[in-house]
Parts: structure tokens; sequence; C-alpha cells
């Protein structure tokens, strides 16, 4: 707030994707003359900021009926009704906001929010018009440095190829160069960015995969298999990279996780994800009700927040986030659960079947169907260091699958949790399995 009063002497603050729990900015943009409006989706407190406006869908007594708009989609509905008055003004010229979808579309799925109804709407529209080619220079070239067709576009390109670009920057330097990505109209100067971007998202991958390793070891060394809770602090960790690591961790221990790295001066800066079963906002809330002053600030929603600790009350508040998870947790709720579609017929595992099951938007709420079925493992071997590529056989049929982010052989019989997928290489295409889990098989 200062700084925007320093350098632009503002009439007005809009903020995005964030502000519904900004109490004291919001209080000192009011000394400071500057009107603010909150666009954001994030869950609010028990009191509101003290904004000129606020537009969030889940705030008290909103009626708009989609709650799971990412800060992008409350953006973009504003953009349209701020469209609808000047038209209604008789303004002329107004903007084409069709061209915005391809934006609205990558930020809704990189931001991993529930694909209701409402949202698969947005995220088709964009795609429909990247997949034409009506997209911004910064998108192509993101598409392009990513090794990514956008003619084929899909949901997953944007959340696994796209989207770790353009967070990079943010990550590890300054989000102005992702920002700058998307926002400029020349190509040039959107292919030495994404170049930058590229070369980030490299150098973020490097640091992920060191302190991931570190928090499983952590992790394992102590006796996790009665605890409802992970949380996990070195003060070596980087504070851009936490919140992938404490994905990773929720994923492999079924357990909600939080990973934390210094931030100001005797702080810690913490970044969680969750289970399906336990809100992760609402366990913190139970965490500051019950202990005044234990959290500096925090905020967020059901699958992933934030907050800010001091240093010296890491401990405790472990203890306290443990003690607030099992109340809202059952022991059962810690048992992994994967829910397939069943088996799919040797004959069905073709190039047909994998393209109309890639045509749907699928994602976080609205996963894609994955299949579960018995194999003999006829062949394995590491890959690029650390994937797995196997050989499958069902009878007289084999298959290649691979098993991403894994090198742990597989024993000999195995029954497998997969989607096919299409694997392209040297110009031939075939169907692959990508195996997201298995476990053995014994008749």
């Amino acid at each position: 707030v200062r700084l925007a009063h320093t350098q632009s002497h503002p009439d007005i603050l809009i903020t995005v994707d964030n502000g519904i729990a900004s109490f004291e900015g919001v209080a000192e943009a009011n000394r400071l003359g500057m009107a603010v409006l909150i666009t954001d989706h994030h869950l609010p407190a028990d009191r509101l900021p003290d904004a000129a406006c606020i537009i969030n869908p889940n705030q008290p007594g909103c009626p708009f009926p989609s709650k799971h708009l990412a800060g992008v989609g409350v953006m973009f509905y504003l953009t349209l009704a701020l469209r609808a008055e000047l038209r209604e003004r008789g303004a002329g010229n107004e903007p084409n906001l069709a061209d915005l979808l391809p934006l609205v579309a990558l930020g809704t799925v990189a931001d991993v929010v529930p694909l209701d109804h409402n949202n698969r709407i947005l995220v088709q529209q964009g795609l429909a018009r990247i997949r034409a080619g009506r997209i911004q220079p910064g998108v192509a070239a993101l598409f392009q440095v990513a090794g990514r067709d956008p003619r084929r576009a899909t949901a997953r390109d944007l959340g696994y190829a796209l989207g770790p670009r353009l967070n990079a920057a943010g990550r590890l330097t300054d989000m102005a160069l992702g920002i700058e990505c998307l926002v400029t109209d020349d190509a040039a100067r959107a292919r030495a960015i994404t170049a930058e971007l590229d070369r980030l998202n490299r150098e973020r991958r490097s640091i992920e995969s060191g302190m991931r390793e570190e928090a499983i070891a952590a992790v394992e060394a102590r006796d996790y298999g009665e605890t409802f809770t992970l949380s996990l602090f070195d003060p070596a960790w980087h504070q851009g990279v936490i919140g992938i690591v404490a994905g990773r961790i929720k994923d492999r221990f079924h357990r909600p996780a939080i990973a934390f790295a210094r931030g100001a001066a005797g702080e810690i800066r913490g970044s969680g994800r969750s289970i399906p079963a336990l809100h992760l906002r609402d366990a913190l809330d139970r965490v500051a009700v019950l202990h005044p002053g234990l959290i500096l600030k925090f905020g967020g929603h059901a699958a992933a927040a934030g907050l800010t600790l001091r240093e010296d009350d890491f401990g405790r508040f472990s203890a306290a986030f443990e003690d607030a998870a099992r109340v809202l947790l059952s022991p059962a709720d810690l048992e992994r659960v994967i829910e397939t579609d069943g088996a799919l017929e040797p004959g069905e595992l073709t190039r047909e079947t994998v393209e109309m099951l890639s045509a749907p938007v699928w994602g976080h709420g609205f996963p894609a169907p994955r299949f579960c079925d018995e194999f003999e493992v006829a062949a394995q071997r590491v890959v690029g260091e650390k994937h797995l590529k196997l050989t499958l056989s069902q009878g007289t049929i084999r298959m290649e699958a691979m098993r991403f982010f894994s090198t742990d052989a597989a024993p000999r019989k195995i029954r497998a949790v997969y989607h096919p997928m299409l694997n392209e290489y040297n110009g031939m295409t075939s169907v692959q399995l990508n195996i997201e889990h298995w476990e053995p098989f014994t008749v």
C-alpha cells in the first residue's frame, strides 16, 4: 500500500486474488486516502476489511452460485460487469473480453480450484480459443518452450506445463516477469521472457527435489504413523517452494502437511496442503481461537492455506495443529482411498479411446477417469534418472507404461491404477499407461 502510494498516488487500489484478510493493509490505504476494491476468492474471517467494495463469492450474503471461482475468474466477472456498465452509458469501443479467456482458463487451472460447472465452461472456452490459435504472444511462447502443441491443448497442459513456468518467477525472483509474459504484445519479447521462465523453472525443480527428499527423510525418521498431521521446518528451505513440498508430502503420506521456511526476522512462513477430509483454513482458525496470538496471520481455503508464526513458536504450533486435526478427523480419514472406473479391456486401449477421454475438461474436483487392472511386468528400467519405464503384459498382449517420479522396482505381478495417454516419439504415436499406484498382486 505504501509503495503504491509513493510511486503512483492512486485514488483506487484494486486487489486481485487477495485482500480479504488484509485488515492492516486496507486500514493503511484508507489513512492515505486511497479507496480499496478487493477482488478475492479466499474464505473470509468472521469480519471483513473496511474496504470501499468487496467482490468475493465466498463472503457472507453473496448470491453468486459458483463458490469456486479462482481469483482470475472473479476479476473476469468484474470486467464483464464493467463492460455492461460502459455499454449502458453508451461509451462505445467496448473491449472484446473473449480475448481474455485463454488467460482465464490458465489461471483457473493453475490455481487448482475445483472445476465445477461454471469453471469448466470458462476453461473449455479458453481452451477452444487456444486450440484455434487466438492467444496472447506470451501464452504461445509458453506452449513453445514447454514443447506442447497449442492446437491440441488440454487442461493438463495448462496445469503441468504452463502454470509452473509462470509461477517459477514469483517463487524464485520477481513475479513481474510472469505478468509481463502474459501482457506483452511483442512476440520476440515473449520468447525471451519464456526462455528465462523455463530456466527458472528448472532451477525451481532442482531446489524442490532437494527439499522434498529432506522432508521425506525427516518424516520417515520419526514415528509418523500415529500422527494426524505433518508440520516441517528447515531454516535452509526456500520460501518460494514450500507449498509444492507440502503438497508432495501430503500426497506421499496422506496427512495434512505444512512446510515452513524463514520469513521476516524472527518469523517463519508456512504453506499447507490438506487431504479431502480436513478443511485446512477451518483447522487453522480453530488453532487461532484456542491459542490467541500463536498464529500471526493466516488465510486460504479448504485444500490449501498459508500462515505466519514466530520461529520460536513452531513446536507449540505443531502440537496445536495436531490437536485440532485429532478433533476434526478420524483415523479412517487417514486411510488413502483410490477410486477408479474399473478395468479396461485390452482392445479398448486404442488411440481413439485416449483421444475421447482427453476431450473433456478434467481437473481438481472433476478428475479424469482412471482404471485398475492386473498385469505381469515383462520388463522395467529407469529412464531420465527418476522415472520407471515398464513393459506390461496381459496374456499375449503387451503394452508400454511409465511410472513418473519413482524408481522403485515393481514386483513381477501388480495391480495398477493408471490412466492411458498418447506417447509421441520419433514421429510415432502409441498408447502408453501412466501408472499412478501399484501394489503386489497374487492369484
